[in-house]
C-alpha cells in the first residue's frame, strides 16, 4: 500500500495558476512511489524554510568517473535519521540522446519501463541544458542496476562534474528547410572522438558544444555552449517567385511592408518599382506584381533569418553552405551572460576532410582550455581574462574582420604592420577559397 501523502500546501499553490504545473506530476506518481510521496515532503519543507536541502556526495558506475548527479538530504531528526527516508537518496542518471533528439515510441516506453523496473521514481526530463536525458531519482544501490539496463538499450552516460557535457543538435536536416550541414553527424564526429573527456572529468570546469543547423540556432548554441557550430551561407538567398507573390496575396502591401522588410536588420529588403528594377550578382528578387519588385540586397545580408521565417519556401538559404564557429558562450557565471565570439567566420562542413578538420579545431580548444583556464573558469571567462588576439594565437587562427564584438567608439588607430596584417588576410582567404 502507498504511504499516505503529506500536506503541501505552499506546493498546492503551484497547481492554482492557468498554467500545467511539476507539482501535478509528481502527485501522480506519489500514488504508486513512496520515494515521490517523501520528494513532496523534501520540497515542501524548502518552500516553507526558503532553504534547500540537498548536499552532494560521490555515486558513480564502474569505469565512469562522471554522469551521475549524488543528491543526499540533509534534513534528519534528532537522532539523525533522515525525515523522509525514501527520498534521502535522490540521485540523478544523465544519459546521452540521440543526435537531433530522434526517438521512436517503442524506445520512449523501455525506457520507462527500465526506470520502473530498477528503482527509480519515474520522474524523466528531456532534456537537460547540455541534451541529456535526465532520469532523475535513484538510490545508491539501484544506480548501477540502472545504467546497466539503459546501457544494454545502446545508452551510455552523459557528462557531469568538471568535464566535456553531453551535445546537443537540432533536428536540423531530418525535418528543417533551414538545415546548412549535416548536424548529426558534426555531433557525432566531435563527440565520439573526445569521449574520453565526458567519461572521466579532467577540466577546470564544464565545456559544451551544440551544433545548430542555421542562423535560427534552435538549440540556444551561441548562448549557451563554449563552442557553437551554426550553419550559414554565403552566396544570395534564394527566391521561389510563385511563393512570395502567394504571401504577398494573402498579406498585402501592409503585410509585407510591416512583417517583413521593415524588420530587416539592416534594411537590406527594399520595394521597388519593376520597371526601375536593375538586377546585379548580390542581388535577389520576386516580382510580386502591380508594378513592384521585391530586392533582397545580398552582401548587406548578416544572415538574422527573419524573412527566411515569415515567408518560409518563397525565401530559402543560399547554396554555398557551411558553418560559422564561435567560441565562448555560457550563462551567468563569474562575468555574467555572453554569447559566443566568432572565431572561424565560415567553413564548409561536407567531405569527410571537413568533419576531421572540425574534430581537430574542438580537441584544440579543448586543449588550450585545459591548459590555460583557472579552476571553475568556463572558455569564454577565459578569454575574457588572456584576450582574444592571445586565444587565437594559441589556435593558430588567423584575425578576421568579422571577428567584431562592438562598433569602433575611438577615432584613432595604430597602423603598425598594417601592409603585413592585409597581406596575411588577403593569403587566409585565397586558401580558404581553395
Amino acid at each position: 500500500m502507498a504511504k499516505k501523502m503529506i500536506d503541501t500546501p505552499n506546493l498546492d499553490e503551484l497547481e492554482s495558476g492557468p498554467w500545467p504545473s511539476f507539482v501535478t506530476g509528481l502527485k501522480r506518481l506519489a500514488k504508486e512511489n513512496d520515494m515521490m510521496v517523501d520528494l513532496m515532503g523534501q520540497l515542501e519543507t524548502s518552500y516553507k524554510d526558503m532553504k534547500g536541502y540537498w548536499k552532494g556526495g560521490t555515486v558513480g558506475v564502474f569505469g565512469y568517473g562522471g554522469g551521475v548527479i549524488p543528491r543526499f538530504t540533509e534534513l534528519k531528526d534528532e537522532n539523525h535519521q533522515p525525515l523522509f527516508p525514501e527520498a534521502a537518496e535522490f540521485h540523478t542518471l544523465r544519459i546521452q540522446p540521440p543526435a537531433g533528439m530522434h526517438y521512436t515510441s517503442d524506445l520512449l516506453r523501455k525506457m520507462c519501463d527500465v526506470w520502473t523496473a530498477t528503482g527509480g521514481s519515474g520522474l524523466i526530463a528531456f532534456h537537460g541544458q547540455s541534451g541529456d536525458i535526465m532520469f532523475q531519482g535513484v538510490k545508491t544501490e539501484n544506480v548501477q542496476k540502472a545504467f546497466d539496463e539503459l546501457n544494454e538499450m545502446g545508452f551510455d552516460l552523459g557528462g557531469a562534474g568538471p568535464a566535456l557535457r553531453t551535445s546537443m543538435s537540432c533536428v536540423g536536416a531530418a525535418r528543417c528547410e533551414h538545415s546548412c550541414f549535416d548536424e548529426a553527424k558534426a555531433l557525432r564526429t566531435v563527440i565520439n572522438n573526445n569521449i574520453d573527456d565526458m567519461h572521466r572529468p579532467s577540466l577546470p570546469y564544464k565545456f559544451k558544444f551544440k551544433f545548430s543547423g542555421c542562423p535560427n540556432d534552435c538549440v540556444n548554441a551561441i548562448q549557451r555552449s563554449d563552442m557553437a557550430t551554426i550553419g550559414t551561407w554565403r552566396d544570395n538567398i534564394r527566391v521561389d517567385e510563385a511563393q512570395v507573390q502567394a504571401y504577398y496575396k494573402d498579406h498585402g502591401m501592409k503585410g509585407l511592408v510591416n512583417d517583413v522588410i521593415s524588420k530587416c536588420p539592416t534594411k537590406a529588403i527594399t520595394l521597388v518599382a519593376s520597371a526601375e528594377f536593375k538586377g546585379g550578382d548580390k542581388i535577389s528578387a520576386a516580382n510580386l506584381g502591380d508594378g513592384n519588385t521585391m530586392c533582397i540586397d545580398n552582401k548587406n545580408c548578416v544572415r538574422c533569418m527573419h524573412c527566411l521565417n515569415v515567408i518560409p519556401g518563397g525565401l530559402r538559404v543560399g547554396l554555398d553552405k557551411g558553418v560559422t564557429i564561435l567560441v565562448g558562450g555560457k550563462g551567468v557565471l563569474k562575468i555574467g551572460a555572453t554569447m559566443g565570439t566568432v572565431v572561424i567566420p565560415f567553413m564548409k562542413l561536407e567531405s569527410d576532410e571537413d568533419f576531421e578538420r572540425l574534430n581537430e579545431l574542438s580537441r584544440n580548444i579543448i586543449d588550450f582550455f585545459a591548459e590555460n583556464a583557472l579552476e571553475h573558469e568556463r572558455t569564454g571567462e577565459m578569454i575574457d581574462r588572456i584576450g582574444l588576439a592571445n586565444f587565437l594565437e594559441g589556435m593558430d587562427l588567423p584575425v578576421d574582420p568579422n571577428m567584431i564584438n562592438a562598433p569602433r567608439s575611438n577615432p584613432y588607430f595604430r597602423s603598425d604592420d598594417w601592409d603585413e596584417q592585409v597581406e596575411k588576410w588577403n593569403e587566409y582567404k585565397q586558401s580558404s577559397a581553395a
